[in-house]
């Protein structure tokens, strides 16, 4: 198993196999007995948590299972991005309480309803463009201007910025993805900190216009919140706005994209979502979160030792919560390899597992990936995929980077 676990999971050939030969992998780690180890070169290594029941106990216990230093990469930050990390997705309380209340108390009911209308608004307008264009890129024309345009939209962030904001979001998420690489030969800790830069810099020129021209947008809200006496600093500012961007643009998009993806290779389930399209819609979106999991994994460092369903881990352990296995897990999904939009119950951790980490966004995510996919099929309704999705080449998000269509 050892020997398996090495030459597959940290692979990047590995995570571009078919979704059937990397299911088959987490099956058979899933049922190993032994605890199970990846090395890495040069780096301490990590342990995969691949049951069900073994990410959901790491996810509500973060005073053990801690996100710091960071929960997005198997290794510690280089020094030169060290500075822009630390969203509230790579701390723990009593710092993360504090943001993810005051980020909350942003949303305000006005807020939130001015984006429920952009939604909606934005999917007829992307349908309308489909239509008239005739076959296309599903992802460039429909699943990426979705999240892109309601999040700038929440955020001000002017049109002029979108290409650049879109080239940031891929280049972060794209973690060891060979097809990312500067063409001047740079690292990509080098390439990381100066996208993580522009986003930072982004997020202050609004702030600063905002500060003086508040306006109906999450940067106003943001920056004049004040909660019980607590306000976002700039650095908190940035990253959030990092946060934001990066995590809501990406997820949504792939979602989106696999949602085209699994209805066209399941038109069994397809005809069985037209067939009341109201009434499956709900069950449909959950099970594409569940089946696609866009966000494959999440790091955790343990700050003591700590028994975890009959094995110890130690103090300063690294382990990563495979989100994408704990969603097939034979004990908890029947049939869990099928694609089945009338699943119930469903308790995925496609937005991550209960507790305080669970998707800050996953509300608004499902708002998004609804109301598309409900004018899509609405007036599209023999939308397909004519080619395979050509695929993101890396392992932590399940990425879809360019999908033909036709209608």
């Amino acid at each position: 198993m050892p020997s398996l676990v090495e030459k597959n999971l940290s692979s990047l050939e590995f995570w571009a196999k078919p979704q059937g030969e990397r299911d088959d992998l987490f099956a058979a780690l899933r049922a190993a007995e032994e605890r199970v180890f990846c090395p890495l070169p040069g780096e301490p290594g990590f342990y995969a948590l691949t049951r069900y029941e073994q990410v959901a106990e790491a996810s509500r216990n973060p005073e053990v299972f801690s996100s710091q230093p960071t929960a997005v990469s198997p290794v510690d930050p280089p020094p030169q991005i060290t500075d822009y990390t630390g969203s509230m997705i790579s701390i723990d309380d009593p710092r993360h309480a504090r943001l993810r209340r005051i980020v909350s108390r942003s949303f305000t009911p006005r807020l939130i309803e001015r984006v429920a209308g952009d939604v909606a608004v934005l999917a007829r307008r992307i349908v309308d463009d489909m239509a008239e264009r005739g076959p296309c890129d599903f992802v460039q024309h429909a699943a990426m201007p979705m999240p892109l345009q309601i999040i700038c939209s929440m955020m001000g962030i002017p049109d002029s910025a979108h290409d650049e904001v879109i080239d940031a979001t891929n280049l972060i998420l794209a973690v060891g993805d060979p097809d990312h690489v500067s063409p001047d030969g740079r690292d990509r800790a080098t390439i990381l900190a100066e996208k993580f830069s522009y986003l930072h810099e982004l997020m202050a020129d609004l702030s600063r216009v905002r500060r003086e021209k508040p306006a109906d947008d999450l940067v106003t809200a943001l920056t004049h919140a004040n909660v019980d006496g607590e306000a976002l600093d700039h650095r908190e500012l940035g990253r959030f706005f990092s946060l934001l961007v990066v995590a809501g643009n990406e997820t949504t998009r792939n979602a989106l994209s696999h949602a085209l993806v699994l209805l066209t290779e399941h038109p069994d389930q397809r005809d069985l979502l037209l067939a009341d399209l109201e009434e499956r819609l709900p069950g449909a979106v959950e099970e594409t979160v569940r089946y696609a999991t866009p966000v494959t994994w999440m790091r955790r460092t343990l700050t003591r030792d700590y028994e975890l369903r009959g094995h110890v881990y130690r103090t300063g352990d690294r382990v990563i919560l495979y989100y994408n296995s704990a969603n097939r897990d034979e004990k908890v999904f029947n049939d869990p390899h099928t694609f089945d939009i009338t699943r119930s119950p469903n308790p995925h951790v496609g937005f991550g597992a209960p507790g305080p980490h669970f998707c800050l966004g996953a509300h608004l995510a499902r708002r998004e990936v609804t109301a598309l996919l409900r004018e899509l099929y609405t007036r599209l309704p023999d939308l397909h995929a004519t080619t395979p999705p050509v695929r993101q080449r890396t392992s932590f998000i399940n990425g879809i980077t360019s999908l033909p269509c036709a209608f």
